[in-house]
This record gives C-alpha cells, sequence and structure tokens, in this order.
C-alpha cells in the first residue's frame, strides 16, 4: 500500500480552506432568472453588434483564429499603452504611466495573489483589509499562509477608512506588508478619500505596499481613479478590471497599475503566456475609442436604473435605509422585519424568496461588519429592474406575513449565503 497520506502531505493552511464558493453556485443562469448578485454589467459587453458579428473580418476585435496554434504575446506591451491611454487623465499628476507601469493577469484576483506572493512571507508576515470588503483578500492570503489584521471600516452610510486605527496599527503591529483598499468598495459602494490614501501612503515608519482596488471605478465620478498616481508613488498599487463597467467578465483581464520596479517584480513570476490571444484581442478592442463608446453608452444607461433604484426602493413597505454610497453598479440597502427593524431574517428570507419563487438573484450581506439586514442589489437593465420592483415588494410582504416561516437552520443559511465571494 502506498505511504501517501494527503492530510500530512498537503500545507496545513490549504487543508483548512473551505471550497471557494462563488455567485453561480446557488443560483445558475438558466435563462429566466435575473442575475443582480454579482455586480456584472447587465448591459452586456462594450461591443458593438458590427463587431460581434464581423469577429475578425470586420471593423471589430481582430481576434486571428487561424493563429491560436502560436502562444500568445508574453508582454502585452500594445495592450497595456490602450490602458495607459485610458488613465493618463493628468487628474492626480503631470507625469505620463507608460507600459512598464502595468501587469496584466487573469482578472484582479490573479494580481491580488500575485502582489502576496511578491511581498509576504508564508507563515510570517500579515496584510491588512477594512471590512466590509471583498473577500478574495483573505481567501488570497489564506491561500498564501498570510495572516490578516482588520480594521473595520467607519459606520455606515460612509464607510469611510478610519484613518487613525490604520496608521496606528501600521506603527504597532509586527510584519504588515501590504494594506489591500477598495474603493469602490465593495460591498459598500464606497470611496476612500484620496487624502487618507495620501497619508497612508506617506506613513513616516511602515515599509509595506498600499493596494487600491478600484474594479468599479468607472462607475464613479470621472477623474477619480488614482491609476496614474503610481507615477508619484513607488509604494502604490492600483487594481483594475474589465469585468464590471466593460461587461467583460467573461474573458478575466484585471491590470496592476504601479512603479516600474514592483511591475517588473510581477511580471517576473506570472506564468509566461498567462493572456491569450482571444482576450487581448477583445481587451484591446473594448479599450479602444470604438469600445470605449459603448462602454460609456451603457453605464449611461445603468446609472438612469441606479437613480431609479434609488427612487423607488424607498416607497416599498419593508426597505430600509441605503447603506453606502452610489459610486459602483450596486447598492446596499436594509431590509426591515415587520417591527420596523433590519434584522437578518428578514433579509434571508427575502434573498431565498427572490431567488427561489420569483427568479430573481441578489446578494445577501447581512454577515458583514456594520451590513446588519442587507441585501446587495447589481443594476439591471430597465426590465430587469421593474421586475426586481416588483418581486422584492411581493417577497417582503410574503417574509413579513403571516405565509413565512423562519428556517429551522437560519444561522447555518446566513453564513452560507453570506459566504459567497463576488
Amino acid at each position: 500500500m502506498s505511504p501517501f497520506n494527503l492530510e500530512t502531505c498537503a500545507r496545513p493552511n490549504i487543508l483548512a480552506l473551505e471550497p471557494y464558493r462563488c455567485a453561480r453556485d446557488d443560483y445558475k443562469d438558466d435563462g429566466t432568472n435575473i442575475l443582480l448578485d454579482a455586480n456584472e454589467n447587465a448591459c452586456g459587453p462594450s461591443l458593438t453588434a458590427a463587431s460581434v458579428s464581423a469577429v475578425s473580418t470586420g471593423p471589430g476585435a481582430d481576434i486571428d483564429f487561424l493563429g491560436l496554434h502560436r502562444y500568445p504575446d508574453p508582454h502585452q506591451r500594445d495592450l497595456k499603452q490602450l490602458l495607459c491611454n485610458l488613465r493618463n487623465t493628468h487628474h492626480h499628476t503631470d507625469k505620463t504611466i507608460t507600459p512598464d507601469n502595468l501587469f496584466v493577469g487573469v482578472g484582479s484576483d490573479e494580481a491580488i495573489d500575485a502582489l502576496l506572493r511578491c511581498f509576504c512571507v508564508p507563515g510570517k508576515d500579515r496584510i491588512l483589509v477594512c471590512p466590509p470588503t471583498y473577500g478574495m483578500y483573505s481567501v488570497s492570503a489564506q491561500v498564501n499562509d498570510v495572516g490578516l489584521f482588520k480594521v473595520p471600516l467607519l459606520p455606515a452610510p460612509d464607510f469611510g477608512l478610519d484613518k487613525s486605527k490604520v496608521m496606528e496599527a501600521l506603527s504597532t503591529e509586527k510584519d504588515i506588508k501590504m494594506i489591500y483598499l477598495c474603493s469602490p468598495g465593495n460591498p459598500t459602494g464606497s470611496l476612500i478619500a484620496k487624502e487618507d490614501v495620501k497619508e497612508i501612503l506617506e506613513h513616516p515608519t511602515w515599509n509595506g505596499v498600499v493596494v487600491l482596488d478600484e474594479a468599479y471605478i468607472d462607475f464613479a465620478p470621472d477623474g477619480t481613479s488614482l491609476a496614474e498616481w503610481v507615477a508619484e508613488w513607488p509604494n502604490l498599487v492600483v487594481m483594475q478590471t474589465l469585468s464590471k463597467a466593460f461587461g467583460m467578465a467573461g474573458i478575466r483581464l484585471g491590470v496592476a497599475f504601479s512603479s516600474p520596479p514592483i511591475a517588473r517584480l510581477l511580471n517576473s513570476l506570472k506564468a509566461p503566456y498567462n493572456i491569450s490571444s482571444p482576450t487581448s484581442a477583445l481587451a484591446s478592442y473594448v479599450v479602444s475609442e470604438e469600445g470605449l463608446a459603448t462602454m460609456r453608452a451603457n453605464k449611461d444607461k445603468l446609472q438612469v436604473q441606479r437613480d431609479r433604484l434609488l427612487r423607488e426602493l424607498p416607497k416599498i413597505k419593508g426597505v430600509g435605509r441605503l447603506r453606502g454610497g452610489t459610486a459602483s453598479n450596486f447598492l446596499l440597502f436594509e431590509m426591515l422585519n415587520a417591527e420596523g427593524k433590519p434584522d437578518n431574517r428578514t433579509a434571508l428570507g427575502v434573498y431565498e424568496t427572490l431567488a427561489e419563487n420569483k427568479g430573481v438573484v441578489v446578494r445577501f450581506r447581512g454577515k458583514e461588519h456594520g451590513c446588519l439586514g442587507c441585501l446587495r442589489i447589481t443594476v439591471g437593465t430597465e426590465a430587469e429592474v421593474t421586475r426586481f420592483l416588483e418581486a422584492i415588494r411581493q417577497a417582503l410582504g410574503e417574509v413579513n406575513g403571516a405565509t413565512y416561516e423562519t428556517p429551522v437552520d437560519e444561522a447555518k443559511k446566513e453564513d452560507a449565503a453570506n459566504g459567497v465571494v463576488a
């Protein structure tokens, strides 16, 4: 018999991992569900109809199907230059970033993981996170055997950075190598103040890296992105993605802007051909002038529906306060019980009723810090928002009425629903 023993062979921190749960684990895209749970772009990709039909022969994305027997460009400098053109706004610096400032990877998740492997010694170093925040920071930290130090955000609805506690932690806590800040926040939808980021970057004694995750930045006011600021700060990394405003979640393209020395480190440790040729071609198209025009038109449509949700949701009995900001393509709202108070029983009941009986999927976030009784609702198309508003009105009536029975395993269901990383 083989002496192999998985329990002693595998790394203990990997054995301790819970299986990654994502947005489609619970409720699938069956063609009838309205999916308002993963903060995807409901208007679709930033591709024109002509570009989709033409594919490689027309004016759209230039995918060389007959060249797929060759490995892709390992450096992607042309794509990186297009991304630089997009972010060289000169709102924050007179300097200009170049492809030497960029790393491109398989979604932002590759950049999150690569930064941990680059800067953190397993079993020794830690990262600082500010809950409520994106769950992949802690997942990737656990995979890499890196510890967590948490400084919660200030209370809702602002969810601002608790700057004094962050600065104190960086002064007194040992082995914190990085701080991950999400701006606009997920699930908060709130922006981190530029001056707060600047103060952390200027910390007098801390030798570490500030990572600013700007996944939703194109839904924020123009000029908000700090990507070009990496030309000023050697210890700043700004992550972005084409999965949100650009509607290209299916190609998994993420970007990290940094100083050239950090970019060199990230590019040195990545897999040689991490960006496929079709991904590169599609990404290059959507950040071209034609693709950007489509993205901006879709963003305008979503902002109209976001404003509609802000007007209509508070009119529905059982919907409480907006908890968070509006600089994203989602909103965080309280669900109220029959006594008019936010609670997780009601929020979980509405979440499950919507998904299982109404065909509308949102995201339960009631177990996150400062998010009691909250659902995160992705902004949909006009038709999706119409259906959602009627569905949540009905669901709240049912949950707060005599027909709804609290599940005997409610606590377990809350943990499972809240454990989805999206």
